[in-house]
């Protein structure tokens, strides 16, 4: 689309279809965003002019265009590029050149993914010989604590023994050894309350260390199931976005002809008009919201408050998040998403009616706001999902933005429930 918009003004004004004349006038940067689909319809649709598009196409493009109208692609040109030549110019062999280069893309993108596993799993590897490392050395040290003290009840049991051999020469020896007697006495009795006293630390010290380990493995636990959803969820979203476009890029020459795909493109748009899809650019605009919850796995997250007292102020607290959660649930049985609203929760909440399905509703923790809650719930998000975040809060939009979300603001949801 971008070689046949670069194109288009290059064109002599009597070439140019009568559809395309006020595209052909926009900026460049512009004629591609805004003109897009009716270049594609006028491509698919006159052959004439598809033809003087790829030529001027393939003239621009210079050593690649030579290359691409012989039928080859070099090794090292954006096959994405050649599939653009290929479909304009259609030589010999063009349909096999775009069958290629989409090979090519989804290699790339194998490969993206299949290294981004092997370094999550290699960072998980080294975790886990860093905690084996250091449950070595407290083992260790352990063991030293222990020879240590079996060193010492070795040395107060000799000391017992030669206690008890004075003990048996005082008596002996009578009045003359009362003193010494009892005083060996009362050194005996305080090394064996020293010796208990030192047994129970150890055996606290014992007990703590064992706890330690045990709350350690719980952590590591949930540290790895944690991970494990967030990379299962990061490849069903990709999963789901490579089918689409193996969808999208599939062509089948002997099924159809280029009348049926004129009728395809014409029944996909009946009708719209050409202003809503250049207000989808727009943070308000419901029509950006539906383009965004109809991405593969899009997690929908709503900051409520921020919304219910921006369109429904007149009502009761509790009947702004009845509304709220209520319209919500619509959006999720239409849309098959993840919804999930956040709620300031400061004062206690009674009678909240159970949620709809596939919408979660979450209240912030004391000492913890709801947009600090949302920013969390972003960051929780594994890198290549879409994730939608409402709130008319700047610094929420922000944050959120610069953890990959795309910030929507609260009229936009609200004239999307206004439609419903």
């Amino acid at each position: 689309m971008q070689l046949a918009a670069a194109a288009l003004p290059g064109l002599p004004g009597d070439e140019v279809p009568v559809a395309l004349r006020r595209v052909a006038r926009f900026a460049p940067n512009r004629r591609a965003r805004l003109g897009g689909r009716e270049i594609a319809a006028q491509l698919a649709a006159d052959p004439l002019f598809r033809q003087r598009i790829g030529s001027r196409a393939v003239s621009d493009a210079g050593d690649l265009g030579s290359a691409v109208t012989s039928g080859v692609a070099p090794a090292a040109a954006d096959p994405v590029e050649v599939a653009a030549l290929a479909y304009l110019a259609r030589p010999d062999g063009w349909r096999d050149l775009i069958d290629a280069a989409g090979d090519a893309v989804r290699a790339e993108a194998d490969s993206a993914a299949i290294a981004g596993q092997i370094r999550a799993a290699e960072q998980r590897a080294t975790r886990a010989e860093h905690d084996r490392a250091v449950a070595r050395v407290e083992a260790d040290k352990l063991r030293d604590e222990l020879a240590r003290v079996r060193e010492e009840l070795g040395q107060l049991r000799e000391e017992a023994r030669t206690t008890a051999k004075a003990l048996r020469d005082a008596l002996a020896a009578q009045k003359r050894a009362t003193d010494l007697v009892k005083t060996e006495q009362g050194r005996a009795s305080g090394k064996a309350q020293e010796h208990e006293a030192e047994l129970r630390r150890l055996r606290s010290r014992l007990a703590d260390a064992e706890a330690s380990a045990a709350t350690g493995k719980q952590a590591a636990k949930d540290a790895r199931a944690v991970d494990d959803a967030r990379l299962w969820l990061l490849l069903e979203t990709i999963g789901q976005a490579a089918s689409g476009l193996r969808r999208e890029l599939a062509l089948d020459p002997s099924e159809k002809l280029p009348a049926d795909f004129v009728a395809d493109s014409a029944a996909e748009r009946p009708g719209a008009p050409e202003r809503s899809r250049a207000r989808a650019q727009d943070t308000d605009d419901p029509g950006r919201l539906d383009q965004l919850l109809a991405l593969p796995r899009a997690h929908l997250i709503v900051d409520g408050y921020n919304v219910t007292k921006r369109g429904f102020n007149d009502m009761s607290l509790e009947q702004q998040r009845k509304r709220l959660i209520t319209g919500l649930g619509g959006i999720a049985a239409q849309t098959g998403d993840e919804v999930t609203v956040v709620f300031d929760g400061a004062e206690r909440v009674h009678g909240l009616p159970p949620a709809p399905r596939g919408v979660r509703v979450l209240f912030s923790k004391k000492g913890t706001t709801a947009d600090e809650l949302v920013r969390q719930l972003v960051r929780a998000e594994p890198p290549g999902r879409p994730v939608v975040v409402v709130s008319s809060d700047r610094e929420v939009a922000d944050g959120v933005r610069r953890h990959g979300a795309y910030p929507m603001g609260a009229d936009s949801l609200l004239r999307r429930l206004s439609r419903s």
